[in-house]
């Protein structure tokens, strides 16, 4: 928000120099980004924090002028000369400004034009460059005419980029002044936070300053009569839904003639980033940067002609299905059924509270304006700005919430600044639709509420006094303040939560660095650990541990992005529904996510092409919609995709070999025997998402935690995988069945003190005979006595037959109080290769 320092001093006197002004705004909440000098001299860098760009100029250089004839050139059609008085001595100057050649050859002028009047010397802008370069004046000769001075525009002098003519000033602009004493300035870039919108506005910063500073905050009056014809039964409104708009305010003034407006007014609106149009048009900009009320200004005798020469009737409505609106952009626009619409009985007039029709909108042949002032529900307006990608300044204000107050006060204002800068008559009277009044909230504090929130200690008189200077009403009754809501501010809640807001007011107009730093006083909560968030945090330590990296994808998605992943012969309408938003910030966000494997599956299908070797993993929830529920089931999962080489290649091994299931296989096993999990079986799946016959499930007990494998071959072409060359492996598990299956406690055994004896068993299975029933046998049967067991190795050939496979174990035997014997360690052995012959018709092999 742009804010200009000369707008301010209209409400509030500032005397203190501009980085302690905008340290002040800053330190209460209003953060200052930026500070853009116009014409005033730049401060000491090394004293302030803060950013200050722009032109100082040099009050002995750069002067209030008169021109008082505007000559030929002598030798350039498109030349003209000047004769002007800067107040010590009349010059000749060169100028090629268009906006003086309707006076060229009238004589002396009966007006003089008053200039801003740069000379030989003086350092400005460079008007016939891009940007803002700086040039020093220097005498030359031009066509035969000397030149060493100019006349500015507004380019030149860093005021805008306007360069297509030369400043007008207005009359009253005293000749020989220095220019910046005459109109220098500043312009503030204030960050406004949302539920701070009453501050985007120059009377609401100069009411923080006024608060801040104690000084008197002058209010912007109304100076023109009201007192044309009345505005009684010369237009009605129609309020179809209050909650939509709660208050529309109608204001009449006939006879304006739409020109110019004064330069001072021009300069404030360029300064405060808005292009001036005309003295009508102006003054609807002009009120809501002063005030905040966002204004709408109709041609009058527009309406009055679509309503069939009668007083017109304007409904506001939501808009019929496809019903359409040029705006005042020149575009066509299909309208939502929700967007709200200011109607009259033949159709669409404008988009409330976001940008007006075409059709009425105010030209050169206006003569009779219909000013509105109305207040809109700021949901629906932000839902109408996303939907038409439509942003402006009425929107910007309505989306953050004003209060229905400051629409008469527009109005009113508004209406004199017309009949000011446009003459014209004002309408006695007003149409005020306000069918459900709002009420402003009624705070009870009291001194004890503060000095346990800020550790502060102020008297009740002392606590009236900082609300009284952000126009809050209080009456103390001893230690209590009852506070009324002032009629601009929607900020302020009921109960505990306005306590809560009223302190934070106090502790922004104290000044947070006033607030000394104390102890806490009250007792400290009882400390109650989190375990699934401390597991969730041991996980991803495990992980990371295990070289993988962690993202965090967007919970929005849509449909289309998660049917990449639907198994091969299922089609998106297979798909039960999603948690839809309503108000998606992008077609592509529309949905709340189905699917955590789709949204990490999309970060690596980003960047398989830019690295060698990719691990990533994710920890995040799904929302899955609950029939005749109203929120879904957020259901946390764990997600694990790897793709790419085992290792990076280096000189000592140049070949490399690329990961495969077995990789994910051990990531897995590795992560659940830190978590101590136990009783962990993998057997094979045929999850439609992986490829067949390289899936497999993972079991604790008999609960279903898991899924993991290698993607499907067509899956992997619908995400783009299959150029990059390498597999790609994915593991889905259930985060609250993995968090379950973690022990609370776990064994602790002592390091052995004696030495274990180790062996080697191989055994000839049947194939379809897995390793995990075969390992199974061998725990059981070898007892306390066998520590270890481990697979490692597999053989299929013609020495072990067909349909045969060979498994060889590594055992180990150990005993916690002894060093065991050969023969017992033989009597385990036998035991086994006994019971695997019975259990499993297992054959010793060799």
């Amino acid at each position: 928000m742009k804010i200009v320092l000369s707008w301010l001093r209209d409400f509030v006197d500032i005397d203190m120099p501009l980085d302690q002004l905008a340290r002040l705004l800053t330190m209460a909440g209003l953060e200052v980004e930026e500070v853009r000098l116009v014409g005033l001299p730049m401060p000491p860098m090394e004293k302030h924090e803060f950013k200050f760009t722009g032109l100082s100029w040099d009050a002995d250089k750069i002067v209030v002028a008169q021109i008082n004839e505007v000559m030929s050139h002598p030798n350039a059609d498109r030349l003209v000369l000047c004769k002007l008085w800067d107040g010590q001595q009349e010059h000749i100057v060169l100028t090629g400004a268009p906006n003086l050649f309707p006076y060229k050859g009238q004589g002396s002028l009966s007006a003089p034009l008053k200039v801003a009047y740069a000379k030989e010397g003086a350092r400005i802008y460079d008007g016939h460059q891009s940007g803002q370069v700086l040039t020093t004046l220097k005498r030359a000769k031009i066509r035969g005419v000397e030149s060493y001075s100019m006349v500015c525009s507004e380019k030149e002098l860093g005021i805008s980029d306007e360069h297509e003519g030369v400043i007008i000033l207005d009359d009253d602009a005293p000749t020989g002044m220095p220019l910046v004493e005459y109109m220098g300035d500043a312009v503030f870039e204030i960050s406004i936070l949302p539920n701070m919108i009453r501050n985007a506005c120059h009377l609401g910063v100069a009411r923080e300053i006024a608060a801040l500073t104690g000084k008197p905050l002058r209010m912007p009056v109304s100076k023109m009569p009201a007192d044309g014809p009345s505005i009684e039964d010369q237009v009605r409104i129609e309020i179809t839904d209050p909650s939509l708009n709660p208050r529309f305010v109608f204001g009449l003034i006939r006879g304006v003639r739409s020109q110019p407006s004064p330069y001072w007014v021009q300069r404030r609106l360029r300064l405060a980033g808005m292009r001036p149009i005309n003295s009508t048009v102006d003054a609807t900009n002009y009120v809501m940067l002063e005030i905040n009320q966002p204004l709408h200004a109709f041609d009058y005798d527009v309406l009055v002609q679509r309503a069939g020469g009668k007083p017109p009737t304007v409904i506001t409505r939501p808009a019929y299905p496809g019903e359409k609106l040029t705006t005042l952009d020149n575009v066509e626009r299909t309208l939502d059924p929700f967007t709200i619409m200011v109607t009259d009985t033949a159709g669409a007039l404008s988009l409330a509270g976001v940008m007006g029709g075409l059709e009425s909108e105010i030209t050169e042949n206006t003569q009779n304006v219909l000013l509105e002032g109305a207040t809109w529900n700021f949901v629906n307006i932000r839902r109408t700005v996303a939907a038409q990608r439509l942003p402006s300044e009425a929107a910007y204000r309505f989306s953050r919430g004003i209060h229905p107050a400051l629409a008469m006060q527009g109005v009113q204002l508004c209406l004199d600044r017309m009949a000011q800068w446009s003459g014209g008559q004002i309408a006695s009277g007003f149409v005020d639709a306000y069918p459900e009044p709002l009420v402003d909230p009624r705070v009870v504090i009291t001194t004890e509420d503060v000095q346990r929130s800020l550790g502060i200690h102020l008297s009740a008189e002392q606590v009236a006094d900082l609300l009284s200077r952000l126009e809050f009403t209080c009456q103390v009754e001893g230690e209590r303040i009852t506070v009324q809501t002032p009629p601009h501010r929607l900020d302020i809640g009921q109960g505990v939560v306005g306590v809560a807001d009223l302190i934070e007011e106090i502790a922004r107009i104290y000044g947070y660095d006033n607030i000394p730093a104390s102890r806490l006083a009250d007792t400290l909560p009882e400390q109650k650990g989190n375990p699934s968030l401390e597991m969730e945090e041991k996980i991803k330590d495990i992980l990371v541990g295990l070289g993988l990296q962690e993202v965090i994808t967007y919970r929005l998605t849509s449909p289309e992005r998660e049917a990449r992943l639907l198994p091969p012969g299922l089609s998106l309408g297979d798909v039960s529904y999603y948690v839809r938003l309503q108000n998606p910030i992008a077609a592509d966000r529309c949905v709340m996510r189905r699917s955590l494997l789709s949204s990490v599956l999309e970060v690596l299908e980003h960047n398989i092409r830019l690295r060698d070797h990719l691990a990533f993993f994710e920890i995040g929830p799904v929302y899955i919609p609950q029939q005749d529920e109203l929120l879904p089931d957020e259901k946390p999962q764990l997600v694990i995709v790897l793709s790419g080489c085992r290792d990076l290649p280096s000189w000592d091994q140049p070949e490399v070999q690329m990961m495969d299931f077995y990789d994910l296989k051990g990531i897995i096993e590795s992560l659940l025997g830190g978590l101590c999990v136990q009783d962990v079986k993998y057997e094979p799946s045929d999850d439609p998402v992986f490829h067949p016959g390289k899936c497999a499930r993972i079991l604790v007990g008999d609960a279903d935690i898991g899924v993991f494998g290698e993607l499907h071959p067509l899956i992997m072409e619908r995400f783009d995988f299959e150029s990059a060359g390498s597999p790609v492996l994915a593991a889905e598990i259930d985060f609250d069945a993995l968090l379950y299956a973690i022990p609370s406690r776990r064994e602790i055994k002592p390091v052995p003190l004696f030495p274990p004896v180790l062996e080697d068993i191989a055994v000839v299975v049947d194939e379809d005979i897995s390793s995990d029933r075969v390992m199974a046998v061998i725990v059981e049967t070898g007892g306390a006595l066998l520590t270890d067991v481990r697979l490692f190795d597999v053989y299929r050939g013609e020495q072990v037959g067909q349909g045969k496979k060979s498994l060889a174990y590594k055992l180990t035997y150990q005993a916690p109080d002894r060093t065991l014997t050969d023969a017992e360690a033989t009597r385990i052995r036998q035991r086994i290769i006994d019971a695997l012959g019975e259990q499993l018709d297992a054959q010793l092999r060799g």
